[in-house]
């Protein structure tokens, strides 16, 4: 018998097929769905890998994948577990310019890529090894199923969004997927007719970790192409969709499709992350019965690590939660932890936590410090040790040496009525060293004056917290993810000479 280490356990896929290779695993498409058992998933799979094999596809290879959300990425997914190969998912909202820095920073040995990328792929230069999805089969003889998956194996480089500079390749192992699943599982539960929608982009860590948790519970997933909020509610209403991981942004678009119809009681969860959940918006849940729970993780926790239990969600509004087993994070300034309700460094450690960065030993330096990773983000713990994210510590503004938190602000604007989105962020000031400017996204068929804002603004803010500048846009820049890029805002601000923009 072989010698396997701790650290080994049977492959999953190979698990969910002996448990029940007839049972539902993925539900594809927004109106015709397509459905796939775990048994068919495990031979497209398998098919797909001697494909990938006889290409020249190898254990560590790294294989860049290029593409939509589709039943064929999804099925990749499952391929190049089988190879032990390495997933390397690209932001296809991406420029060229910015994807062949990636191959080339990663050192991908194969680009693979769909129709609809087959024109950006052609631009690229620095992956040699091509290969369009479609002309790969999933029918076949396959290679032989893989018996044992080795926690500590190296599956997943996903660069992060890059919302603070340039992007960095994140490690994840098949422990921190797996830990990710099992804590996410010990909060939220797991009910047997549970099913699992995918809107994030699956090339997103927040996307990937919904087929890590549908794959190692046995759940089903329900994959969209893309985000549609009508497709969203009729997904939720016809076929029976338990759970949604959603955005700010996108739980707006969908509550404000779906007017005043209730939810049906099935529907038992909106895990909510991306960043400072506005109050709100969250008020807006708790008042239609909306069943949202907040949650905070990133790519380098590969996903959640703190959320809140759903009968807290009430009781704690406006709290990520508590993190999740068996994870463990504290509040740091300069080398201190801070006590209770003090604004500091998110600091993290658990089995979840990414090993590092690829091919950055500088940045992993700085980051991950004595076993802790140093997050970048600020918030404090209330008494019992519920998290309250704040903001971003590269977007904190310091104006006239008062702290200023763009959240705190953003929360204020999209209170108003006329507001749809909101974004702040902070620039030079002679006298006062930076100042806050807020720019905004208008609801449809409304009109909003600069100094109506600043009476809405004088009871519920401090006078240094408010914006010195109003700008109207007609859309704000965000990541795949749906995460507000203030630095892009901040960017475009500074290239157009601080002028605002009219109304």
């Amino acid at each position: 018998m072989e010698k396997l280490s701790q650290n080994q356990i049977p492959d999953w896929l190979g698990k969910r097929v002996q448990a029940n290779a007839n049972k539902l695993a993925l539900t594809v498409g927004m109106y015709s769905p397509q459905d796939l058992s775990w048994g068919e998933m495990q031979q497209h799979a398998l098919s797909l890998a001697a494909d990938l094999r006889e290409r020249g596809v190898q254990p560590d290879s790294r294989v860049a994948l290029l593409m939509n959300n589709s039943l064929r990425f999804v099925e990749l997914f499952q391929a190049l577990i089988q190879l032990k190969a390495v997933l390397v998912p690209l932001n296809n909202r991406l420029t060229a310019p910015e994807l062949d820095w990636q191959l080339q920073d990663v050192g991908a040995s194969f680009l693979i890529y769909d129709e609809r990328n087959a024109a950006k792929a052609q631009e690229l230069t620095n992956c040699e090894n091509r290969i369009e999805s479609s002309t790969l089969h999933v029918e076949g003889k396959g290679i032989a199923p893989r018996e044992w998956l080795d926690l500590d194996e190296l599956h997943t480089i996903i660069y992060s969004s890059g919302t603070t500079g340039k992007p960095k390749g994140v490690r994840l192992t098949y422990g921190n997927h797996f830990w990710n699943a099992v804590g996410s599982s010990l909060n939220l539960g797991n009910l047997p007719d549970d099913k699992w929608l995918i809107i994030l982009p699956l090339f997103h860590v927040g996307g990937m970790s919904i087929l890590f948790r549908s794959l190692i519970y046995g759940v089903p997933a329900v994959l969209h192409e893309s985000f549609d909020p009508a497709a969203v509610n009729q997904a939720i209403d016809e076929q029976g969709v338990t759970i949604i991981s959603v955005v700010a942004a996108t739980l707006q678009k969908i509550l404000g499709e779906r007017q005043t119809k209730p939810y049906g009681q099935h529907l038992r969860c909106m895990l909510l992350g991306g960043g400072p959940a506005p109050l709100p918006l969250l008020e807006r849940c708790e008042k239609a019965n909306v069943p949202v729970v907040q949650t905070y993780g990133m790519t380098e926790t590969a996903s959640q690590f703190v959320t809140l239990a759903p009968e807290e969600a009430i009781r704690k509004l406006g709290s990520a939660g508590l993190p999740l087993l068996p994870n463990v994070l504290l509040i740091e300034r300069d080398g201190q932890i801070l006590p209770v309700g003090e604004v500091g460094e998110i600091v993290v450690r658990g089995p979840s936590v990414s090993p590092g960065y690829d091919n950055n030993p500088e940045a992993t330096a700085r980051a991950f410090k004595k076993g802790w990773f140093y997050t970048g983000d600020l918030g404090r713990l209330d008494e019992e040790g519920f998290l309250y994210v704040v903001d971003r510590r590269d977007d904190l503004i310091i104006s006239g040496g008062e702290n200023v938190y763009p959240a705190e602000i953003e929360a204020i604007l999209l209170g108003h009525p006329a507001i749809e989105e909101a974004g702040v962020f902070g620039a030079p000031d002679e006298k006062w060293g930076a100042v806050p400017i807020a720019a905004v996204k208008l609801r449809d068929g409304q009109k909003l004056e600069t100094s109506e804002l600043q009476e809405w603004f004088a009871p519920r803010l401090a006078r240094y917290k408010q914006p010195s500048q109003i700008i109207f846009k007609e859309s704000l820049p965000r990541n795949a993810a749906g995460k507000l890029l203030r630095r892009v805002l901040r960017e475009e601000f500074l290239e157009n000479g601080n002028h605002q923009t009219p109304n």
